[in-house]
């Protein structure tokens, strides 16, 4: 299992928002280009987004659907990778004093990826949170100050 974590110096709110926007996925999820509403109103149960997954000229559409939701605190999703499976990515938003600690698990669900899970694809998936969690912080630090500052 892929778990991993890190600390963004902004209040619970600012991460939800940029969480909790359609649009904006493509910003923090690596490899993604491009992200839309698909279906219901995200991140409502069972709603969804469309993404474009960009490697040089190589270029996948994918699905996220939301799974679990308890605003402004869990948010679980399902990534459809078509012939490669799913995965579960959940993320975990917990307040940090003033601060906000995101807490990432993911592991594979179905198709080939998770029959083949590993070790060495855990580690893969280590370095992409790392990478994806640093642009989470990113995106909400590119996102106006929220005024809820309560500890």
């Amino acid at each position: 299992m892929a778990v991993r974590h890190r600390l963004i110096e902004r209040p619970v709110e600012d991460v939800w928002a940029v969480l909790a926007d359609p649009t904006r996925y493509g910003e923090w999820v690596v490899g993604t280009a491009d992200s839309k509403p698909d279906e219901g109103t995200w991140p409502q149960l069972d709603s969804s987004i469309a993404y474009t997954v960009r490697l040089g000229r190589w270029s996948a559409q994918g699905r996220t659907v939301v799974r679990r939701c308890e605003a402004p605190h869990v948010l679980e999703l399902e990534a459809e990778s078509g012939w490669l499976g799913t995965a579960r990515i959940a993320l975990k938003v917990r307040r940090w004093g003033r601060n906000t600690l995101v807490i990432i698990d993911e592991h594979p669900l179905r198709g080939p990826a998770a029959k083949v899970h590993n070790t060495a694809l855990d580690t893969f998936v280590q370095v992409r949170h790392r990478s994806m969690l640093a642009r989470l912080a990113e995106a909400v630090g590119r996102t106006p100050m929220s005024e809820h500052q309560d500890a």
